[in-house]
């Protein structure tokens, strides 16, 4: 197997190496929180262009490798697609309740606002 040909593979964390200050961290912003709402949302793996947002691909880069680093989302290589799903049961396990109690606020939100949380 030549380097071309082996398997990439993303650095993840190991979850007692998933810090709560960091999840929160990842899910405080409004742009990756949406990320996650629509991963919890469809309940499959999602490629990076599956997503529409405002940003630039950098920046799109950026707002996912905050989500993979802080153990939100797991990513991995299909192709040339870069694969996202959501770490829900390591979360609920390390944290229970955090991920459906921030998804039914947030839902609760955008019923009383009548808008989209971005």
């Amino acid at each position: 197997m030549t380097e071309r040909d082996a398997p990439r593979a993303l650095a993840h964390p190991e979850p007692e190496e998933i810090r709560l200050e960091g999840v929160l961290h990842a899910l405080s912003d409004p742009l990756r929180f949406s990320i996650v709402r629509e991963l919890a949302d469809r309940e499959v793996e999602l490629a990076c262009s599956d997503f529409v947002l405002p940003v630039t691909k950098s920046t799109t880069t950026h707002h996912f490798r905050v989500l993979r680093e802080s153990g939100v989302v797991r990513q991995t290589y299909r192709g040339t697609a870069k694969m996202n799903g959501l770490r829900r049961e390591e979360l609920q396990a390390l944290f229970p309740g955090l991920l459906d109690t921030l998804l039914t606020a947030a839902a609760a939100q955008e019923s009383r606002l009548g808008q989209p949380t971005p």
